[in-house]
């Protein structure tokens, strides 16, 4: 923006020193007032709305009178914070903001997204890398385990592919698992992926997947609500999932235990009045029981894709049917041309089943069961577990 700042205890409304005419102007202001706001302690929604009523302007409210702070319904260190903020962290937030090619998106501003500031507790401004037209598009959050099962990890990726495909933003938290299962799916289908961060957008948090961040930056939007230098402490990921709920019209929750944050995650979407998806698994799948509470409780049970456009496409209208997109299970040749290889795969679960189980199934030799067993792995059919163990490819995302 071309501007230079003051040190001046009165910074940013004293005038900046060094700053030729007409270089400064009122947006640069602006942005500071709200870098302020943003790391000011415990100033929600209701507290900024009772600020910005009373004192006019996000400039006003920081040339407001004692008085006139203390009238309004706001915590004592919110008060002490306006009256005198840290300014030098506020400039440094600034120059971040000018050479990070990072937005800041207020929430007055009309492109703030009308679904995320119909929650209780919308954030009073958001940090954006990216395409932030995305905001708006109609998304649907993918979560659950960090440690998923390949079946799990799989279903995440060929769900968001498929729904990526159907106009559907696919959007979630960007962490290990079926986090980054869904976001991948949908680059992978040159479809559009938002990610919501529990950190500031200058932390790559889990630091491993800096390079997925660089990928989504280029085609989707990241998102945070916290300023930069804002490290991953354990109380921020349910304020982010809040977001991730928040901004999508549904959430689907692909694998998920009982103490998943991922079911955090369905609550607060239950509570925001959105949709809840669950994919079922086997009763023996310790990854499965979220998910089967979830179903319990309401959330409707996923077997193909078509389960959830069904519930989405009226209210957002997407097309539900995709030309050239789609992902039913093929029937290979040597599925089809021998009828012990239909067998096995008949005689195969979903959830990881022994040889031993498969031989006294079928009643073909261990021998042959091992080798027809290595041909549907190779053919992508058939995954291998620990212990020895198969469990047969789920690859029905679609109705």
């Amino acid at each position: 923006m071309g501007f230079r700042f003051g040190k001046a205890p009165g910074w940013p409304f004293q005038d900046p020193i060094d700053t030729p005419e007409g270089d400064q102007d009122i947006d640069a202001q602006e942005a500071t007032c709200w870098l302020a706001l943003v790391r000011a302690p415990g100033l929600g929604p209701a507290g900024f709305s009772a600020l910005l009523a009373r004192c006019g302007t996000v400039a006003g409210i920081f040339r407001a009178a004692p008085r006139d702070l203390g009238a309004a319904d706001i915590a004592p260190e919110t008060r002490a914070w306006l009256g005198n903020p840290d300014w030098a962290s506020v400039e440094k937030d600034l120059r971040w903001l000018e050479s990070a090619s990072v937005q800041l998106l207020p929430c007055t501003d009309s492109r703030y997204p009308t679904l995320l500031a119909q929650i209780a507790d919308p954030p009073i401004a958001l940090f954006l890398r990216g395409d932030a037209s995305l905001l708006s598009a109609p998304q649907l959050a993918i979560v659950g385990s960090r440690n998923p099962s390949g079946e799990g990890r799989r279903n995440a990726g060929e769900f968001a592919a498929y729904l990526a495909r159907c106009g559907l933003t696919i959007t979630s938290g960007m962490a290990l698992g079926i986090d980054a299962a869904g976001h991948r799916g949908a680059l992978g289908a040159d479809g559009t992926t938002l990610a919501v961060w529990g950190t500031g957008l200058d932390k790559a948090y889990p630091p491993s997947h800096r390079e997925l961040a660089e990928a989504i930056a280029a085609k989707g939007l990241l998102v945070s609500e916290f300023p930069p230098g804002t490290p991953p402490l354990p109380h921020n990921f349910p304020r982010r999932n809040r977001l991730i709920s928040g901004l999508s019209a549904g959430t689907l929750v692909v694998e998920a235990a009982q103490s998943s944050g991922s079911l955090i995650t369905a609550r607060l979407a239950s509570e925001q009045g959105r949709e809840v998806f669950a994919i079922p698994g086997s009763i023996h799948n310790p990854l499965a029981r979220g998910c089967h509470r979830l179903i319990r409780e309401g959330a409707k049970l996923v077997e193909s894709a078509g389960d959830i456009l069904e519930e989405l496409a009226p209210l957002l209208k997407l097309e539900t049917a995709v030309t050239g997109a789609t992902h039913n299970a093929s029937v290979s040749a040597t599925e089809s041309a021998d009828p012990e290889y239909r067998l096995l795969l008949n005689s195969l679960d979903y959830a990881p089943t022994s040889v031993d189980a498969l031989v006294e199934r079928t009643g073909l030799t261990p021998d042959v069961v091992s080798s027809m067993l290595l041909m549907l792995e190779l053919q992508g059919q058939v995954e291998a577990a620990s212990g020895g163990r198969y469990s047969r490819v789920n690859k029905r995302p679609t109705s």
